[in-house]
């Protein structure tokens, strides 16, 4: 590929400008930074680019953090010229002078970040640079804008057109059938048999996202199960072996069971609804017969919801949690009261709330992407995970290619929760 020669074209540079300009004298950090952001010429900028993020990379938790420290409080916009910059354009209103005013308030660490990302291999060390950050921000709440200027810069580094999605199956290289082992964040895959069964048999999909400067790292992936219809349990899929033989012109369903985020550092750059079209799209041109787009989905948040009280909450619903919380079921004896489960998981999903949008973090990216709640299961998946999370339940969203945009639209505009008719008799009046 062309931008990995010119990555190795990069790298020849930097380890020639080191071996002629090399010293004896180790350059500190603040060096490094202030020599980077200097009039210095490009290439002696890639070098010190480069040996501020290895030198980044070998500090401890405390040096790191103080790096982050530096970057807040030193690297921002110059007060004096932004005052200056915006009587300008209150003065005179025009395009010029608020472009001025965008470049005078952007803060200098904007740059500094862009200076970095010119030597080899950058964009993944920036990446997991904010991986760091982002541990930090907990306690250190004023790093939030630092934060931002990272967000702001991978949105445009990481938009669509910079991403590339690949099919992968069992000749996928075992660098990225590795990674794929180890990123699973729904379904733990126990090894490379497990994994031969969700990539290689004709029912069974992976598609993933990658980036050229992230060589063999994928951003996202997808795994799909296509059948003959919408599946109730997790069981169901990953038990399924394909022994037999199949005819893949009957396939009417693609289920798609298990979404992870691979990479930390780009936690809210938004990949998953654009995978997820692209792939439906692949799936359209491979099987003109499959129809139905559905998910198979676990709900995270659930069994915090159900432990919490919450004053806002109908008495028939602080009743019914209690009534279920009181009979102290273990989170495998689900047959004994599985209608009141299934009520409790359905008036979850479309009741409890995080600003106007739903709480639970799954519902938030289906919904939002334009699907809508379809059917709600219990005992349905097993693992110790979706018993802890969801008392075994999972959920049905369906991707109805007719009512995409307007789902999504009445979703964004009002937080809108579109369900099904068989689930209308589930409902709990606030």
């Amino acid at each position: 590929m062309a931008f990995n020669r010119f990555q190795d074209f990069l790298g020849g540079l930097v380890a020639r400008q080191r071996s002629l300009f090399g010293s004896n004298h180790t350059p500190t950090m603040d060096e490094l930074l202030s020599g980077l952001m200097g009039n210095t010429g490009e290439v002696s900028a890639i070098v010190a680019a480069r040996e501020l993020l290895d030198m980044y990379a070998a500090l401890g938790d405390e040096d790191k953090l103080a790096f982050f420290v530096q970057l807040e409080q030193h690297y921002n916009a110059e007060p004096a010229s932004v005052k200056l910059a915006f009587q300008n354009f209150e003065a005179a209103p025009n395009s010029t002078n608020l472009n001025r005013l965008y470049r005078t308030a952007e803060p200098k660490r904007m740059e500094l970040l862009r200076r970095l990302n010119q030597t080899p291999d950058a964009t993944h060390d920036l990446v997991a640079m904010r991986t760091d950050l982002l541990r930090f921000l907990k306690g250190q709440p004023e790093l939030l804008s630092v934060d931002e200027n990272f967000a702001s810069l991978f949105r445009s580094w990481f938009s669509r057109g910079f991403l590339l999605l690949e099919n992968i199956n069992w000749s996928t290289s075992a660098a990225i059938l590795e990674r794929i082992i180890r990123y699973e964040a729904v379904h733990a895959i126990r090894d490379w048999k497990d994994l031969r069964s969700r990539i290689d048999p004709p029912n069974r999909r992976c598609f993933a996202f990658f980036h050229p400067a992230l060589v063999d790292e994928p951003l996202i992936f997808v795994e799909v199960a296509l059948g003959t219809e919408i599946p109730g349990s997790i069981t169901s899929i990953l038990e399924d072996n394909a022994d037999g033989a199949l005819d893949v012109s009957s396939f009417t369903t693609a289920t798609f069971y298990s979404i992870s985020n691979c990479q930390p550092g780009l936690q809210n750059i938004t990949f998953g609804n654009f995978l997820i079209k692209q792939v439906v799209q692949e799936l359209q041109h491979e099987f003109p017969s499959i129809k139905q787009f559905v998910t198979l989905s676990p709900v995270p948040g659930f069994n915090r919801w159900l432990q919490k009280v919450d004053d806002s909450e109908s008495e028939v619903l602080t009743g019914l949690k209690t009534e279920f919380l009181d009979s102290d079921l273990e989170p495998g004896a689900l047959a004994e009261k599985p209608e009141v489960l299934r009520k409790l998981m359905f008036n979850y999903l479309v009741q409890a709330k995080r600003g106007k949008y739903p709480a639970d973090p799954v519902t938030r990216f289906h919904l939002g992407n334009g699907a809508m709640l379809h059917n709600v299961h219990t005992d349905a998946d097993h693992s110790e995970k979706g018993l802890q999370q969801a008392y075994g339940c999972m959920v049905n969203y369906l991707y109805d290619l007719r009512h995409i945009e307007r789902n999504h639209e009445l979703y964004v505009t009002g937080g809108n929760v579109d369900y099904s008719d068989k689930l209308k008799s589930l409902l709990i009046k606030p």
